[in-house]
C-alpha cells in the first residue's frame, strides 16, 4: 500500500486524508442512526399507555427525553402541557415541531461533509492527474528528440496521473453510496418521528377533553 502511495506522488495525500475522514464519518453515522437510538420500536405504545390516565411526572418525562430522539420529541409535548395545561393544539404542535427540527439537525449531522467528500474526491483525483501530466511533459526533451527524455520521470508522471484518478474514484463512489443510504435512513426516521408526534398530539387532546 505504501509503495502505491509513493508511486502516486504527493497529490495522493489529500485523498488519503479524505478516505480516513470518510471512513470515520461512515462509522459514526452507522452508530448514531441505529433505530434503537433514534426511534425504539415500542416506545410510542409505552408512552401512550403510561399517559392514558394523565400527564406523566416530570421525572418520567426527563427519563423519556433521555431515552432517544423520539423520546425527546414526545417529551417536549408533555413539557408543554406541564408548563401550560391550557395551551392550544397549535401551540402544542409548534413546540413538538421545534423539538423535531432540533432532532432532525442532529440526525443530518456530518451528511453534508460526506457529500462534500463524494463530490470533491474526483476533482482531487483530477488534480493529481494534471500534476502527473505536467511531469510527463516535463520528462520530454525540449528539442523533441526521443533520446533526450527521462524514462524514470515519464513513468512516475504516468503513475501519478493514473493512481490519483483511480484513488479519487475509489473514495468518491463509496462515499456517495453511503451518503444516499444515510440520507434515506434519516428521511425514514424523520417520517417515524412525525407520525409518532401526530399520534401523541391526538392522544393528548383526547386526554384533555376527557371521556
Amino acid at each position: 500500500m505504501f509503495s502505491i502511495i509513493q508511486a502516486a506522488g504527493w497529490p495522493i495525500w489529500p485523498l488519503v486524508a479524505c478516505s480516513v475522514l470518510a471512513l470515520a464519518l461512515v462509522i459514526e453515522r452507522f452508530a448514531s442512526l441505529k433505530s434503537a437510538k433514534v426511534a425504539p420500536a415500542r416506545l410510542l405504545d409505552e408512552v401512550l399507555t403510561v399517559s392514558r390516565n394523565g400527564i406523566p411526572s416530570n421525572d418520567m418525562v426527563a427519563q423519556l427525553e433521555r431515552n432517544s430522539a423520539l423520546g425527546e420529541v414526545l417529551a417536549s409535548g408533555f413539557r408543554a402541557l406541564n408548563a401550560n395545561p391550557r395551551c392550544s393544539e397549535a401551540d402544542l404542535r409548534a413546540t413538538m415541531e421545534g423539538a423535531g427540527r432540533l432532532v432532525a439537525h442532529r440526525l443530518e449531522k456530518y451528511l453534508s461533509a460526506l457529500a462534500t467528500i463524494a463530490s470533491a474526491a474526483p476533482l482531487m483525483g483530477l488534480f493529481g492527474t494534471v500534476i502527473g501530466m505536467i511531469e510527463i511533459f516535463g520528462s520530454q526533451s525540449p528539442t523533441g528528440g526521443a533520446t533526450g527524455g527521462n524514462p524514470a520521470q515519464l513513468a512516475h508522471g504516468i503513475s501519478v496521473a493514473l493512481y490519483n484518478t483511480a484513488f479519487g474514484l475509489i473514495i468518491a463512489i463509496p462515499a456517495l453510496i453511503f451518503w444516499r443510504y444515510f440520507r434515506a435512513t434519516v428521511d425514514g426516521h424523520l417520517l417515524t418521528l412525525e407520525l409518532a408526534s401526530e399520534r401523541l398530539v391526538r392522544h393528548l387532546n383526547t386526554l384533555r377533553k376527557g371521556p
